[in-house]
């Protein structure tokens, strides 16, 4: 009886070690079931959601290790300290973070929000993973040294390194893998900020751009997964706490949110435009000063030092001037130059390529501008007015709405981070007309026209930046095939410039046949700039067309599917 019972359990234990195994050699080479797929998007969003709580956890302890206090007071605090601790630990902190970057990354930038966005779109939902780990270690030192940035670009990116090792495991197809980087964004920023639907739609709307059914509900587990990894340290408590209820005190108010709203857009086009003009300045001086990649984020450190010496709030996060802005604690002329001066802190620290995401600054000029614009349209109507605070709830999210490019899931979060959902219509008619101006202003957004900088052309759609995800050498007919073009045209061709390099995309080829109007494009490349011309084979143009088209309907498969 005992040697029958042995025999069964061996043999019932045999069996299930063979099909774990078998499940495990299945999902690595076909992708994981959809109930697989499930279990991995909530696992991965609770580790993003550990790894969003462990950074905000970081910044908070290395704050208080050298500044006395976190991010809550930390503005109040700075006034207490000698002026010259308030100085050199910017500098001292951007020297670590260019140390970090030079050592860890080829080009010593940085990664966030539009790299993730980058990865969704063309590299089949995968970021860089030592080059992420490298920017989370930076941006976790320039937050806690005076850095003038948010948290939530790195991590976002370190949200996009965790999803992006989980699919190398597994082998990933490009949709299952793009849609585990929405699970771990939307867990990051749920945990990040306490906002499971804001985070849901944040990863819908910024990352994957497209809001397929199929998408929804394992991004939705992960997200509420984040939120519960928060709830556990935090409670369920919102970031901002307003001191009274904002009321819409009459519906003649609001035009004056439409007109906030184009306000709100203007400040933010200026808060983008500034940080880019701030970077290509900044590379300016670097080469004409021939400094090293290395100092570069330590003298931005310096500047911000110096300014912070006069406005403290410019150091950290600045949840504490965002909490005084939307309790109308501060008078229209402190509102109007803490925002003038934390957009300047903003791009002296993005140029600097110290690390850090423009959320969190967006949300605190938003703030700043609403409040001072509150100030002034209560004093001239009293009659048909709210509370001034009204106008800066609404004015945070306009400006963070416009930077972002993501007006659905700002509105959101600004509800989530304050609890406050009885002024919706005047967020919601901020919102919009500050996205609908900015927008066509800059590329769609800030990540968006940060791609556009780097000649990347997602903004336009999937029909602007597909070609440029089909490689030459995919479509081509090799010169040794049955359908190879003939090879005296093919050196016709070469003759008269009219080829295509075998690492190009058809991004680079499509032009060329629109400008010669060519049968094909021969294919070829040289080991050396002076070493002679090798031929390949040629690519044809209806073999492209079709290789564009299969691209734009597996794209349009996926986002409706």
């Amino acid at each position: 009886m005992l040697r029958q019972i042995r025999e069964f359990l061996e043999r019932e234990l045999t069996g299930g070690v063979r099909n774990l195994r078998h499940a495990w050699r299945t999902m690595r080479e076909k992708g994981p079931s959809q109930i697989q797929f499930w279990l991995i998007a909530l696992l991965i969003g609770i580790a993003a959601g550990f790894a969003a709580l462990f950074f905000r956890k970081g910044i908070s302890a290395l704050q208080t290790l050298i500044y006395g206090t976190d991010d809550v007071m930390l503005a109040s605090h700075l006034q207490t300290l000698p002026w010259w601790v308030v100085l050199i630990v910017p500098v001292i902190g951007g020297l670590v973070v260019g140390i970090i970057l030079n050592a860890m990354t080829p080009d010593g930038i940085s990664r966030g929000v539009a790299d993730v966005i980058n990865g969704a779109a063309l590299r089949d939902g995968r970021v860089e993973i030592r080059a992420g780990i490298a920017s989370a270690l930076a941006s976790l030192v320039t937050l806690s040294t005076g850095g003038s940035t948010g948290r939530e670009g790195p991590v976002v990116h370190m949200a996009g390194v965790i999803s992006t090792w989980v699919c190398q495991r597994i082998n990933a197809s490009g949709m299952t893998g793009r849609d585990l980087l929405g699970c771990a964004v939307a867990a990051a920023v749920s945990a990040s900020f306490n906002a499971p639907i804001a985070g849901t739609l944040f990863a819908l709307e910024v990352v994957l751009r497209h809001f397929a059914v199929h998408a929804f509900a394992p991004i939705a587990i992960a997200a509420v997964a984040g939120t519960v990894v928060n709830r556990l340290e935090f409670g369920n408590i919102t970031e901002f706490s307003l001191t009274e209820e904002s009321v819409l005190a009459f519906y003649v108010e609001l035009p004056a949110f439409l007109i906030l709203g184009l306000v709100c857009g203007l400040v933010a086009v200026i808060l983008m435009r500034a940080i880019f003009l701030a970077e290509d300045l900044g590379t300016v001086i670097q080469r004409a000063t021939r400094m090293p990649g290395w100092l570069r984020p330590a003298v931005a450190g310096l500047v911000l030092g110096a300014v912070a010496i006069w406005f403290p709030h410019i150091i950290g996060v600045g949840y504490e001037t965002t909490s005084a802005a939307l309790t109308g604690e501060l008078l229209l002329w402190n509102a109007m130059v803490f925002a003038a001066v934390k957009v300047f802190a903003v791009a002296v620290t993005m140029a600097g390529r110290m690390g850090g995401g423009v959320f969190s600054p967006s949300l605190m000029v938003g703030a700043l501008t609403g409040l001072a614009f509150g100030l002034v349209a209560t004093a001239i109507f009293p009659e048909v007015s709210g509370s001034e605070t009204l106008y800066a709830l609404a004015g945070m999210g306009a400006v963070a709405a416009a930077v972002l490019g993501a007006p659905i899931s700002t509105t959101m979060i600004v509800f989530e981070l304050t609890g406050d959902w009885q002024t919706g219509l005047a967020v919601m008619v901020a919102v919009s007309t500050s996205t609908a101006l900015a927008s066509r202003m800059v590329d769609r957004s800030f990540f968006l026209t940060q791609l556009e900088r780097r000649d990347l052309h997602l903004a336009a759609g999937p029909q602007a930046y597909l070609l440029a995800t089909v490689p030459v050498s995919l479509v081509m007919r090799p010169k040794d095939s049955q359908r190879a073009a003939p090879e005296d045209r093919c050196w016709d061709l070469i003759e008269q410039g009219v080829y295509i390099d075998r690492e190009a995309t058809l991004e680079a080829a499509m032009p060329v046949f629109e400008a010669n109007n060519p049968e094909f494009l021969p294919v070829v490349s040289r080991a050396e700039k002076d070493a002679p011309t090798v031929l390949w084979g040629a690519v044809y143009q209806v073999d492209a067309l079709k290789a564009f088209n299969r691209a734009l309907s597996a794209t349009a498969a996926e986002e409706h599917s």
